[in-house]
Parts: C-alpha cells; structure tokens; sequence
C-alpha cells in the first residue's frame, strides 16, 4: 500500500458540480472515485442524493457509494474503514484514486485522522433522534457544549454528528474529543471549489426543482414503504422534508420550499466548514458554464 501518496481530493459545497467535474477528470486522466458522501452510501436513495447515475459510474468506476441499506447503521468510522481500502485497492491497480464529495466531516477523518470512539448504539441513537425532534436542537447542544465545548463546535448543527456525540457522551461519560486519535493512512491535497454564494443559490433552487421532478415525491415514499424505521438516513436534506409532507405536515409546495432551506442553510455551513479546512488547500474560484 502506497501510504505515502498523495491523494486528491475534490470537495466544496453542495450543488458546485463537483459530479460533472469528476467525470470529466475521470475520462481524461486513469481515475477512480471515492465518494465522501454521508448520503450516498445509502441504496435507494439517489434522487435526493443527487447520486452519479448508473451511465455515470459506467463511464468512470465509484466506490463508497450504496453501501448499506437506509435502515442499517453506518458511521464516520465504518466510511473511513471502508474508504481507506478502496484507496490502497486503486492504488494496487496503478489508478488513481479521487476523492470526491461535500461532507466536510468525511473528508476531515481521512486527512486529518479520527477519535477512536466506541462502536454505535443503535437503540440510545433513536432515543436521541426522539429527543431531538421534542426538545430541539439548541437544548442538545447546550448539554454537549457543557462537556465538551471543543466537541459542540466539531458538530455545529448538524444533527448527525451531534446526535453521535451526545450517544458517545452519556454511554461513557467522556466526550469524544477526549478520545485517542487514529492516525490517518495516506496524504491528501484538497481541491475546494468556491463559488460566488449568487451564482449558488439559483442552482440549488433548479437542483431542488429537478429532484421533485425527476420523482423525489415517489422515492421517498418506496423507502418508507420497504423500511419504516430509518431513523439516521431519514435526517438526510430531502428525505426528512418529504416525509413530512407524505405525513400530511406540509403541503407538496411548503415542502419544496422546506428542502430549498434546508439545503441552502446547509451550503452556507459547507462554506464556514470548508473555510477552516486544515492542510493547506487549494481554493478555486468557481463558476460559470465550465460547471
């Protein structure tokens, strides 16, 4: 295993085109992509994951994509497990892998290493996700933030990470922050795209309007149907929204609107995330027809 390599990266925030790109880095040059996607490791959920289509990964080969089902549990650690083979894996055949995707939490535990925390527990996470829709999110952060401020501030508000936190925190009583750290297996250098937030916005608006049209309505629905309790892939932008509509919650317009929030919201995070990114990445202006 190459461990020494350096291995590129390509992230920045949702709705850049870094799909398009890949690709097209992928038919020029011998490439392989790690997706670093927290979303798109799910089957079935590809609509509203924007995942690369089946002509797409025929054109250039993916990994780390429709790994479990949206029922089953997977963790920071299971995707850095899991990535980490798929690099050596490529590197072996004399490709090059590429990391490509916007989960900023990803991309950090590969370059920058991960707390070996203890393995998930599946019963006290729906405890939490419960908790979280009752008391709401500010209640929840208030409790880590007085364990561990270092730890409120790794989470943000993303509801994931800090449901993950709080499960390691009461299970224990020790913060993960306060974890040893494993070391990560390879080097990386990021390539971040970074666009202008106006030329953004309007195209997380069609991508939105794309995915209700291509059938989001519909996709969600199915995996209600074939998996009731999903309770970690149903946070993902998109699912959680129209399961509220198919709930009677929303009106099919309301929702719409509430996916557009939430994704916007979520790309002005990326950009707060992705600006402090360490290791010394490149920033490339982006924007215009070439994405």
């Amino acid at each position: 295993m190459a461990e020494r390599a350096i291995v590129p990266v390509l992230t920045g925030p949702t709705a850049t085109g870094k799909t398009e790109l890949s690709l097209r880095l992928g038919e020029e040059f011998l490439i392989e992509i790690v997706s670093a996607d927290a979303s798109m490791v799910y089957r079935g959920m590809d609509i509203g994951t924007a995942k690369p289509s089946p002509e797409e990964r025929r054109r250039v080969p993916h990994h780390l994509l429709d790994v479990v089902l949206p029922s089953q549990p997977f963790s920071v650690a299971d995707y850095l497990e899991r990535a980490e083979a798929a690099i050596a894996e490529i590197w072996s055949r004399g490709a090059i892998p590429l990391v490509v995707g916007g989960t900023g939490y990803y991309v950090r535990a590969l370059s920058e290493g991960l707390h070996e925390l203890p393995p998930p527990h599946p019963e006290l996470q729906a405890e939490l996700w419960r908790e979280l829709e009752e008391r709401g999110m500010e209640a929840l952060l208030a409790e880590l933030k007085a364990s561990s401020p270092a730890d409120a501030r790794r989470v943000g508000r993303n509801p994931r990470r800090l449901v993950r936190a709080l499960e390691v925190l009461r299970r224990t009583g020790v913060p993960p922050a306060r974890f040893p750290r494993r070391q990560p297996a390879f080097g990386y250098q990021k390539l971040i795209l970074w666009p202008e937030w106006a030329w953004l916005e309007p195209r997380i608006a069609c991508r939105v309007e794309r995915m209700f049209a291509q059938g989001l309505v519909e996709e969600v629905a199915g995996l209600l149907r074939a998996y009731p309790r999903m309770p970690t892939a149903l946070q993902a932008i998109g699912y959680k929204e129209v399961a509220a509509y198919l709930r009677g919650e929303y009106s099919l317009a309301q929702a719409k609107e509430a996916v557009f929030r939430a994704t916007r919201a979520y790309a002005r995070r990326q950009y707060t995330w992705f600006r402090k990114e360490p290791g010394e990445p490149l920033y490339l202006p982006w924007g215009g027809e070439e994405a």
